[in-house]
């Protein structure tokens, strides 16, 4: 279960950063949809219409203490992942998802924000375990460190 702290920091990225009315209109222009974000436990059932969509998840987090003996003042770092979901519409090919995903991923390479620092993204993997559903995903995962003192 991640910290708050980079849950919070994680989605406020992409609200600022992706879901901006900027970053919407440009995608919109480019042709690769609106692609809005479900955050962790924000929508129920997936979009009635067939858009393609991004869904955020937090598969791992493991926290240890980095220092002894300074109450109040110990450092304490959780590393994990958090996954991005790109939902592209099954039987539409790969270049827009991959487009969408190679997106988010500069989004999050190499970036501090928020309390969390996060390094190299993978790349989406392309097999027979993309499709489910209505939906073909490609998923990019973001590792990440976040500290905190107490």
């Amino acid at each position: 279960m991640p910290l708050k702290l980079v849950v919070d920091a994680v989605e406020g990225r992409l609200a600022a950063d992706w879901s901006s009315e900027t970053a919407v209109q440009a995608r919109l222009d480019a042709g690769l949809g609106e692609c809005p974000v479900f955050g962790v436990n924000f929508e129920g059932d997936t979009p009635a219409e067939d858009g393609t969509f991004v869904q955020v998840s937090y598969p791992v987090a493991n926290g240890e203490q980095l220092t002894i003996g300074a109450p109040g003042s110990n450092v304490y770092r959780e590393t994990g992942t958090f996954q991005l979901d790109v939902m592209a519409r099954r039987a539409g090919g790969v270049a827009d998802g991959l487009t969408l995903a190679d997106q988010l991923a500069a989004l999050f390479r190499g970036k501090e924000f928020g309390g969390v620092q996060t390094f190299a993204p993978s790349s989406p993997a392309i097999d027979d375990r993309n499709d489910n559903g209505r939906y073909f995903i490609l998923s990019v995962a973001v590792p990440y460190q976040a500290d905190l003192f107490g």
